[in-house]
């Protein structure tokens, strides 16, 4: 079993190489690089390209780590930026201190993106590299609800993806054409976005998320159920799990479920399960702190 890919598959049919050719041209055109490299897919290929149409040794891979971002995600962005044989670098970024962060409006990501990528610009600088890419494509840049990109149109970062056109699926066409890894991974946003708006994010909120999404993934994995997409979701008073739809009722069934999410630090609020809807959050009313 494998909680962490996809049961589905993308579409044979491809963008065709002039769109690749449209994306190496303009990393060429940036020329030495810097790259907001979270280990997804988006981020991957950005790497990915950097490094065809520059070398290695003219781009930084640069992975922002803070509470945000979950722990299994860090040695798997390594292995893939070393085999792409890229300087990767890991400093530590600090959105809690950020008031605007901590409480998780509705615009939370733009204070978050905002940490990370001022971190990020001055490490970069560091090294001698003045210009910044992230992986925005083209879905995001359609995606009414996205503050993180005014953050990075703020501050002149590069988007080589959204530049191409290249969509979701154009990412993971052409990610898989390449050879990444990382081709057919989920969307792992930061576990901040699984904490409902209004309610305070701490540390603890933080790692109690990560603890479960890992408890339930053991969980999964003893008993043999998939599922392409996993969120532990914090509401404040009751927490819900969202799994794959078919999955659903299985995961309901599951003897260990309410043990597993209460031992990560949820203690015995009411636990739901539901379909997987990405951003959820987003379209669901906000909540006031728990007294």
């Amino acid at each position: 079993m494998s909680a962490a890919k996809p049961t589905g598959k993308v579409p044979e049919q491809s963008a065709g190489p002039g769109l690749e050719e449209t994306l190496l041209a303009r990393v060429r055109a940036i020329g030495p690089i810097a790259v907001a490299y979270s280990g997804g897919a988006d981020s991957a290929l950005v790497l990915a390209a950097a490094v065809r149409a520059l070398d290695p040794e003219r781009v930084l891979a640069i992975t922002a780590l803070s509470e945000s971002l979950a722990a299994a995600e860090l040695a798997p962005a390594a292995e893939l930026a070393a085999s792409l044989g890229v300087r990767h670098l890991t400093p530590r970024t600090h959105e809690l201190s950020r008031p605007g962060y901590r409480a998780n409006g509705r615009d939370r990501c733009y204070f978050c993106k905002s940490e990370v990528l001022d971190v990020i610009a001055d490490v970069a600088a560091a090294h001698g590299f003045d210009q910044m890419a992230t992986g925005t494509n083209a879905d995001d840049a359609a995606d009414p609800f996205r503050p993180g990109i005014q953050a990075g149109a703020e501050r002149g970062v590069h988007t080589p993806l959204r530049d191409a056109s290249f969509t979701k699926r154009d990412v993971r066409l052409v990610s898989r054409r390449w050879g990444l890894p990382t081709w057919d991974k989920p969307a792992t946003p930061c576990l901040a976005s699984r904490i409902r708006y209004g309610i305070e994010v701490s540390s603890y909120r933080l790692a109690r998320v990560d603890r479960a999404e890992t408890a339930m993934r053991a969980l999964l994995h003893r008993t043999g159920l998939r599922t392409s997409d996993l969120r532990v979701r914090d509401l404040g008073d009751a927490v819900r799990v969202e799994v794959d739809a078919a999955a659903v009722r299985a995961v309901m069934a599951l003897p260990g479920l309410a043990e597993a999410v209460a031992t990560a630090g949820f203690g015995r609020r009411p636990v739901e399960v539901t379909p997987f809807h990405s951003g959820a959050l987003n379209i669901e009313p906000s909540a006031l702190p728990p007294q």
